[in-house]
């Protein structure tokens, strides 16, 4: 098994740079980068002046980006000069997408690794890896993965790393809105928010996402978003599309996308999820 000594990081958004600052702690050489000038600002590795050097120096590439276009300009660039490499996707994309950047690949092995948790959670190395795709790979790629997650898992073929995502996104996703929703009543009925957040999640109401956003309910503190609306909108309609691919029906889901759609529509498509009580409240 090869020794990963440097390490390539393309996205340094709320993910990125909390797995680059991870890595740069276990010691890694990590070198990185953005499109955003002001990511670039506050990375403390080394900046690459392109993806070509960037594949070229590292023999894990990490990428963490927000969209499907991206994903495949950044591919299609890593590709060209990754030689060896082991490139491992943590973006959140279609199983159709991830195949597309996969085919881009003939001299080096790309693995579909999507990340279960919040940014506040990648701050503190609570992450679970939903790892998936060559064993070989994955195994030369683990010791750079464990530097930033509490929990690395190889989920089977390449693809079953997104399949199981968006399983843990529907719920995601849905637990973002019930929490919100019982905050709304709680507060409407004359309970305290504080002392509503402390008791529901020591019984047997509470999960993680209301460990992690209800804090941010009872200080009504969206900004800076440890998720967003906006991201948690393409989140929603791929795990849409992955169910009527398969013939499931998502009805409790599908009741939660309006108030996604509406906290955007007003202003809270930037913000944390939690902003979702705004929504509830105003209705």
């Amino acid at each position: 098994m090869t020794t990963v000594t440097t390490v390539g990081v393309v996205g340094l958004g709320i993910m990125g740079s909390a797995i680059s600052g991870h890595l740069l702690d276990a010691g890694f050489d990590v070198i990185g980068t953005d499109v955003s000038e002001e990511a670039m600002k506050t990375f403390d590795g080394r900046p690459a002046p392109d993806l070509a050097t960037l594949a070229r120096e590292s023999a894990v590439v990490i990428t963490s980006l927000p969209s499907a276009e991206a994903a495949l300009q950044v591919c299609a660039e890593l590709a060209d000069s990754a030689r060896g490499n082991v490139v491992v996707d943590t973006s959140t994309l279609s199983l159709a997408v991830k195949e597309q950047c996969r085919s881009l690949f003939e001299e080096a092995e790309l693995l579909d690794c999507p990340i279960s948790g919040t940014g506040a959670q990648a701050k503190v190395r609570d992450l679970v890896i939903l790892g998936s795709g060559d064993e070989a790979a994955f195994a030369t790629a683990r010791p750079v993965l464990e530097a930033f997650a509490r929990s690395v898992r190889h989920l089977g073929p390449f693809g079953d790393g997104t399949r199981m995502k968006l399983v843990a996104n529907l719920l995601v996703s849905i637990h973002n809105a019930s929490t919100a929703e019982a905050f709304a009543l709680g507060a409407a009925a004359g309970l305290d928010p504080t002392v509503l957040y402390e008791t529901v999640r020591d019984g047997a109401g509470g999960s993680v996402i209301f460990d992690k956003r209800g804090p941010l309910m009872v200080q009504r503190s969206y900004r800076p978003a440890t998720a967003r609306v906006s991201m948690f909108l393409k989140d929603v309609a791929l795990v849409r599309e992955l169910a009527e691919s398969v013939g499931v029906p998502t009805p409790v889901l599908d009741a939660t996308l309006p108030l996604y759609e509406r906290a955007a529509a007003t202003g809270w498509a930037d913000a944390d999820a939690a902003a979702l009580l705004e929504v509830l409240e105003e209705r």
